[in-house]
């Protein structure tokens, strides 16, 4: 029985997950080797899913400032904390920085209303960020209510910062 005539098998079962394809020598090449092709792995769901979830954080990189300094934070102070606990006295009077900002702001550039509550605001917020600072450097981050702390402070400067981002770039248009 001649090749022509013959029934051949042209494709092959391969198993699951092997990569690599072999081709066999063509027709007039006898002294040619066989073409090897390399196919990529199919990469798995979890692997898809941390690129989708890093793809959208990339994305949306400004609006999630103060999630990352915040995310950032924890390992710093504790960093500091296992390093140098005694740190946390030398950042304790840094808390008091807002405040003394506030006092000669209101002495030197009297305001109306409105801005003084954004002075106001803005010293609560940082005065509360720097005592946090303070008090995870000398007791670590995860002693006591600081993680709770740190959780509210997180939620409440990323909806602060969303707002503030939202009012003042893009203003919403209503047809009338």
């Amino acid at each position: 029985m001649s090749s022509r005539t013959r029934a051949r098998r042209r494709t092959q079962k391969v198993p699951a997950g092997i990569t690599t394809v072999r081709i066999p020598r063509q027709r007039g090449r006898r002294s040619a080797q066989s073409f090897v092709v390399v196919v990529p792995e199919r990469p798995s769901l979890a692997g898809e899913m941390a690129a989708g979830l890093a793809l959208m954080v990339w994305d949306h990189r400004r609006r999630l400032a103060p999630l990352a300094l915040a995310v950032a934070a924890l390992p710093l102070t504790a960093l500091l904390h296992w390093w140098a606990w005694w740190s946390g006295l030398i950042l304790a009077p840094l808390a008091a920085a807002p405040a003394a900002w506030l006092a000669f702001v209101l002495l030197r550039r009297p305001a109306g209303r409105s801005v003084l509550l954004w002075r106001l605001g803005l010293t609560l917020g940082a005065t509360s960020v720097l005592t946090w600072l303070a008090m995870a450097a000398a007791f670590g981050p995860l002693a006591g209510p600081l993680l709770t702390l740190w959780l509210i402070t997180t939620i409440a400067a990323q909806v602060a910062w969303l707002v503030i981002r939202r009012s003042d770039g893009q203003h919403v248009h209503t047809e009338a």
